[in-house]
């Protein structure tokens, strides 16, 4: 059977062939099992970062009187773009926080992010995080203001030029404030799966609110990371993607028909800003089931 070096020493070539530098980490939720590969190194969360404003929203509907069912009216032409949703909307549409919260995680939906941060605040996302106990998790910047820095730092209105993005030389993508986690959204593998697995133990807020996050989280439709590397039809597997220039992330809770549930972070930055590289994207799959199917040896252990 591997040991965990052999296992980190595959998915570790394995991104060597695919063009991509991995942060990983993948833990038992109900045990004390875990492997990970720089998994404390503080890395971009990009769209990630929706995993703790969901968390916010549902706890403060289920402590602070938040209305879940509020009906919220949005207008075409917000400011923030978004490839997917509300931003492709052209008429006026009417809907609640927690139909926000679907398209938040579901899809991405960079507006409907924007509106529910406006709603629970940034201050109080981040004292709920260092409340849990984490130190390198935070959310300064919502979805607008990352692309805008991004816009701002090329001198372009950065929305989904993707052709322009994968002709710019490495060295200024890499320079950019959106790719480098002391400027923006942040997380660490090892914190963000301690996150996941405090939501699906009902401890990461009531246990209302933990179950609207997992509902959430398992709506989100992107098959192509996380869950390619769990094609049985008998695994659950509930996830948020993050997509910057360069990055590709996932994370989530791979759950197994015999009661076993593993929650896993995955941060990748890339050689090049290429956006469609699907290797890359199979790639967090790739190790993801790796990193679990270790973890569920009978003789795994910590290392």
């Amino acid at each position: 059977m591997p040991t965990a070096s052999e296992v980190i020493e595959t998915i570790n070539a394995r991104a060597k062939e695919v063009g991509v530098r991995v942060r990983l980490h993948a833990a038992e939720v109900d045990g004390t099992r875990r492997i990970g590969v720089d998994e404390h190194t503080p890395v971009v969360t990009a769209s990630v970062f929706k995993v703790p404003v969901a968390l916010e929203l549902a706890r403060q509907a289920a402590d602070d009187g938040l209305d879940l069912g509020e009906p919220i009216t949005v207008p075409p032409g917000h400011p923030t773009p978004s490839p997917y949703g509300l931003a492709t909307f052209r008429h006026e549409i009417t809907m609640s926080w927690y139909d926000l919260a679907i398209l938040m995680i579901g899809i991405s939906d960079n507006v409907a992010t924007d509106l529910i941060l406006a709603r629970v605040g940034k201050e109080r996302t981040e004292k709920s995080l260092r409340s849990l106990g984490f130190e390198h998790t935070t959310v300064p910047q919502d979805c607008g203001e990352v692309l805008g820095s991004i816009g701002e730092d090329l001198g372009i209105s950065y929305e989904d030029d993707e052709k322009l993005l994968a002709e710019l030389p490495m060295e200024r993508i890499a320079a950019l404030r959106a790719l480098r986690p002391e400027h923006t959204c942040a997380t660490t593998a090892e914190e963000i799966t301690r996150l996941l697995g405090l939501i699906w133990r009902d401890e990461a807020a009531s246990p209302t609110a933990c179950a609207d996050v997992r509902r959430w989280l398992d709506l989100q439709v992107w098959p192509h990371r996380l869950r390619s590397g769990f094609p049985d039809d008998g695994i659950s597997v509930s996830g948020k993607t993050g997509t910057l220039p360069s990055v590709r992330n996932e994370v989530g809770v791979v759950e197994y028909p015999d009661g076993g549930r593993y929650a896993v972070g995955i941060f990748t930055d890339a050689v090049d800003g290429r956006s469609r590289v699907p290797e890359r994207d199979a790639f967090i799959g790739f190790a993801a089931a790796q990193a679990v199917e270790w973890l569920r040896l009978p003789e795994a252990g910590s290392e």
